[in-house]
This record gives structure tokens, C-alpha cells and sequence, in this order.
């Protein structure tokens, strides 16, 4: 499934727990709170997780999003008196037909094939099932976006913002100034810890998707920004000396996700950027200024955790965009 850290609807108060509220914990999934009817299918559900996360690794987000969707497809399942055994092409069809009646986006519904083939095989791995009804299935055609990303001009805005004489806001131009160095995903920000870095060297340990670990090079600014926020900065925040997690929020505690969501939010709103912000958006910042200043696509890949160099190879497609852009804007005849 496509790595996305974006989510809807606005940001809770900075320091409120997301579903998983302890940094670098592993959620458990609940599949009881979507098929409580099907005890069977719940059982086969639950065993899929325990597989996905103990023989695949796979990050707790990905098993919540696998718990939610197939969820629901068992939930439909048995509303229908149909037992995983006896689904047809059909009746996974008929299941997505519903989802698409419901308003959900052709990406959404691409996400649940892709789910309830991971959940088939599975089963047919586990002799369960003899074929997979979801494998022939053609997933819904998606138009291509291009990634939204700053320029080196709303970039240096963004950063400024944070007023320095405050142990906020040298925690969060520490932030800022890591997140753009790094390209990391916002989860694997919050999840940095003390002995993560190494100044003499320039890099940073980065806890990837799956407990997946990746060497970061990491600028003489972002080190700059953390020496400071470490001297001045993280003392006065701290309410328990033994929290790890560098970044905390004003209660002392890990800071979360959505936490730093709002605090990107209102500094780019602060700089007067009209982009929609997210933390997504400064990994992209961070791929295409790498790209445009000449970084070759597999360093690039290598930093940013992408486990297919495809992934990557979307930022080629802004560049050739912009290419178009400066073309028919320049030249005489186009």
C-alpha cells in the first residue's frame, strides 16, 4: 500500500494522544471491534495480523489499515450469511461497488483490493482457501499526483518562524530543521531518541516502517538547531528525566504526530505559505531540492526508506513538470 502520513479533518491541541499514543510502540490491532458476529472469520482475521506483523514486520499503521478494511469486508461478509470459504470474484466486486456507493475515493477502494489479496493469500498459504478471488480482479485506475513540495524561498520562511528565546520554539526549529534535513516520515520524527545521533559523523539512526533501520546524513543547521534546543531547550519541557524521545511536548510527554501537525500548520500560516502543509510536504521539499541540485535517485531512495525505487521515481515526473512550465512560459513559440 502507498505510505502516506496524511490524515483528515483538523488537528487536535498539541500533546493529545492519537490511537497509538506511545511513540515507537507497536499497536495491537482490534479486529473484535468489525466482526464480532463471524467468530471464525474473526479468528482468521487475528491470525493474519499476528503473520503480517511477526513474519512480514510490517509498521503498526499498515495492520491498522489492514484490520479497518478487511474489517469491513467481514462485517459485509456477514451481513450476507457468506463464509470466507465460498467468496466468490462477485462478491468482492459487489464489496467494492459498495464502497464506491458510500463516496469512498478510487484510491480507498484500491487500498481494500490490495488488503483482501494480502488476506487471501494468506489463507491460501494457511490451506484455508484453494484459490484467491481478489488476484484477478483489476484495481481501479488512479490519476497520477504529482507531490506538493516548498520552495527554497517558503522553506527558509518556514523556518524562521520559530522565536528562539522560547524552549518551544527551539524545539520546533530543532524540528523543522531535521524533518528538512532528513526527509524522514513525521512518525519516524517522533520516534527519535536520544542516542540516535552522531555528531562527529553528520548522521542520525532512523526506525523505519517494518523496525526497519536507515543511516541519515544529517546538516550542520539540524545539528546546530538540536545542540540548542538540548542546551536551552528540552530541560524546561521535561517532567520525567527518563522519557527517550527527544521531542516533548509542553506536558512533558512524547510529542505525537497530529501534535506537530498543528504546530507545522500554524508556523506556515505564520510565513504566509498557501501550499496545504503537512510533514509529507517537507519530505517532498526534501526529495526535489536533493533532485534539482543534481543527488542521484538511488541516494535519494536510500534516505528516504522507499523499499521500491519506483516510489521514488515520482520526483523525476515534478522536475519534467516544471521543465513544461518554464518552457511554454519562455519560449517564443510555445
Amino acid at each position: 500500500m502507498a505510505e502516506t502520513d496524511r490524515a483528515d479533518g483538523a488537528p487536535p491541541p498539541e500533546g493529545n494522544a492519537q490511537p497509538s499514543s506511545r511513540i515507537g510502540a507497536r499497536a495491537e490491532p482490534n479486529p473484535s471491534r468489525s466482526v464480532h458476529r463471524h467468530p471464525k472469520s474473526f479468528a482468521d482475521l487475528r491470525a493474519f495480523l499476528d503473520y503480517a506483523r511477526v513474519e512480514k514486520g510490517l509498521a503498526a499503521n499498515t495492520l491498522e489499515a489492514y484490520r479497518r478494511d478487511l474489517g469491513e469486508f467481514l462485517s459485509h461478509l456477514a451481513q450476507r450469511k457468506v463464509s470466507l470459504e465460498k467468496v466468490t470474484r462477485e462478491d468482492i466486486r459487489g464489496f467494492l461497488e459498495g464502497l464506491y456507493r458510500r463516496g469512498l475515493s478510487a484510491r480507498s477502494v484500491a487500498r481494500h483490493l490490495a488488503a483482501l489479496r494480502h488476506f487471501y493469500a494468506y489463507l491460501m498459504k494457511d490451506g484455508r482457501v484453494g484459490s484467491n478471488p481478489a488476484r484477478e480482479l483489476d484495481s481501479p485506475k488512479l490519476g497520477q499526483s504529482l507531490p506538493t513540495y516548498l520552495s527554497g524561498q517558503e522553506i527558509d520562511a518556514l523556518l524562521a518562524r520559530p522565536d528562539l528565546g522560547t524552549p518551544r520554539g527551539l524545539r520546533d526549529r530543532a524540528l523543522l530543521e531535521l524533518l528538512y534535513a532528513t526527509g524522514m516520515r513525521v512518525s519516524e520524527l517522533m520516534g527519535v531518541r536520544w542516542g540516535d545521533f552522531d555528531p562527529n559523523l553528520g548522521v542520525i539512526l532512523c526506525r523505519g516502517k517494518g523496525s526497519k533501520e536507515r543511516l541519515i546524513p544529517v546538516g550542520k543547521s539540524a545539528l546546530r538547531a538540536i545542540e540548542a534546543y538540548l542546551q536551552e531547550g528540552r530541560a524546561k519541557l521535561v517532567r520525567q528525566p527518563d522519557v527517550p524521545y527527544l521531542f516533548l511536548n509542553r506536558q512533558g510527554r512524547p510529542l505525537t504526530r497530529v501534535g506537530f501537525w498543528k504546530i507545522l500548520v500554524g508556523y506556515g500560516r505564520g510565513a504566509g505559505i498557501r501550499t496545504p502543509l503537512s510533514p509529507h510536504t517537507i519530505r517532498h521539499s526534501f526529495a526535489t531540492h536533493l533532485l534539482e541540485r543534481g543527488a542521484d535517485l538511488r541516494s535519494i531512495q536510500i534516505m528516504l526508506g522507499h523499499s521500491n525505487i519506483s516510489t521514488t521515481q515520482v520526483y523525476t515526473h515534478i522536475l519534467k513538470e516544471r521543465l513544461r512550465q518554464v518552457y511554454q512560459a519562455h519560449h517564443p513559440r510555445a
